[in-house]
């Protein structure tokens, strides 16, 4: 039913200023020049309110993105932004009231019935969620966990649904013996793999995860972001080859939404990052690009809040937030930016709500201050002490062990190789290897040696 599979663990460029190519040289996977994979327009969604009938709360207004194949996009916010209800409406799993959703080019969400059924049981969209220990039935073992979805489309005999998750299992770096037991009797980073599994056995085209590493310890976390890394490197479809799948980037490579609070998280293996604020879209570009030189206030307050990737020359927290005494915070119309009444920037322009418009290609940012506001930064009250001349800038450490933090001479960060504490590390393959020596990388054998000491 599925093909056994090579999972490609991320090398970083000795320069770092390239993503690995799947079979081992420094040439990045191609994505921009893929047709999306998954296109949300306009998507607007709003529960009913308790205060009364017929009131209702908008979680999420006008919200587009796209994700292209084999590409990573982060969604960041603070909580109640709406980033869980965006995965969801996309997931079909919340109703929205308007918009459109398309995968593969066929809008999902105006799918009935019958067309509805089919459309997730055909398992195109995947999702995994938060919490392992709630997300997986108790009573049901790993295994059988992991073929119920297989089970309930009717796909394949007993004997392929049990190679399918002996398969998927393999593939996350478990050994296939974790299906005979139940979610209780393993660990927390084996049951987040065993999610992982569940949601990759069917071969989706499209992976939604739901704060993927936040229940997790830094070596755990650093094992499934580098397990996330290769699976978008791989084709989707076990009939398409790797080599095939890079000639045409729209064959069959795995698109992934990561939804996280963890900046430094999604610095070392997304693509691209989109920002969200009381339901809209403020910004949307390369996370490299973004995390640089964000170009609207709300990210630029996110960014320096976060001590992992922050530019220590950047502006501070002090700098983006509102003073508690200046006046008008509370005297914006119901139709103002958003951010207005928290945004030291604001002036009678932002009584209205800022289009997203395009600053550079492929990045847009929703502000009518996007190119004057860095100018109207205040004083800082303590500058920082700059270090000698002579001395060169200490890396700044990262939350996460064996991730990369963010500099200034790197063209997007990567995920190093280098494993976390209390792992062993995948050695690389030996440069006189012939490429298809190269390209066998298992990742997955990998993770199961790990898997042992959990």
């Amino acid at each position: 039913m599925n093909a056994t599979r090579t999972a490609v663990v991320a090398e970083p460029h000795p320069d770092g200023s390239a993503e690995p190519h799947p079979d081992g040289s420094a040439e990045p996977v191609p994505v921009a020049a893929a047709a999306p994979l998954l296109e949300v327009r306009g998507l607007t969604v709003s529960f009913r309110a308790r205060s009364g009938p017929g009131r209702r709360t908008t979680v999420l207004r006008d919200v587009s993105l796209a994700v292209r194949p084999g590409e990573v996009v982060g969604v960041i916010g603070e909580t109640g932004s709406g980033k869980t209800t965006l995965a969801r409406a996309i997931a079909g799993l919340t109703r929205a009231d308007a918009g459109e959703v398309e995968v593969d080019g066929r809008d999902v969400r105006g799918l009935r019935r019958r067309a509805r059924r089919d459309f997730r049981r055909s398992g195109a969209i995947r999702f995994v969620f938060q919490d392992p220990l709630r997300a997986l039935d108790p009573d049901l073992t790993i295994g059988t966990s992991i073929a119920e979805g297989l089970a309930v489309a009717g796909r394949g005999s007993r004997d392929d649904r049990r190679a399918a998750v002996a398969d998927a299992l393999r593939r996350v770096g478990l050994d296939p013996a974790v299906a005979d037991r139940l979610p209780g009797a393993i660990s927390g980073g084996q049951r987040q793999r065993a999610s992982i599994a569940r949601a990759i056995v069917d071969d989706p085209r499209l992976l939604i995860c739901d704060e993927p590493v936040s229940a997790l310890d830094g070596s755990n976390r650093n094992l499934i972001l580098r397990l996330l890394d290769g699976l978008r490197r791989q084709p989707a479809d076990p009939a398409v080859s790797a080599s095939a799948a890079d000639a045409d980037p729209g064959r069959g490579r795995l698109g992934i939404i990561i939804i996280s609070h963890d900046l430094s998280s999604l610095a070392g293996i997304a693509d691209r990052v989109v920002v969200l604020y009381r339901g809209r879209v403020v910004e949307d570009g390369p996370i490299a690009e973004v995390f640089d030189r964000p170009r609207h206030p709300y990210t630029a307050l996110l960014i320096a809040s976060a001590p992992s990737i922050r530019d220590e020359d950047g502006p501070t927290p002090a700098q983006l937030r509102r003073p508690a005494d200046r006046p008008g915070a509370g005297r914006r119309p119901a139709d103002a930016c958003g951010f207005a009444h928290r945004c030291p920037f604001a002036t009678d322009a932002c009584d209205r709500t800022p289009a997203a418009l395009p600053v550079a290609a492929g990045w847009t940012v929703a502000c009518h201050h996007t190119e004057t506001w860095r100018s109207s930064l205040p004083a800082t009250s303590s500058p920082a002490t700059s270090l000698p001349a002579t001395s060169p800038p200490a890396p700044a450490r990262s939350a996460h062990p064996g991730l990369p933090v963010r500099r200034h001479d790197v063209a997007r960060p990567s995920i190093s190789a280098a494993a976390g504490p209390g792992t062993t590390a995948v050695p690389a393959p030996a440069a006189s290897a012939p490429a298809g020596a190269r390209s066998a990388v298992d990742a997955g054998a990998a993770l199961t040696a790990l898997s042992t000491k959990e």
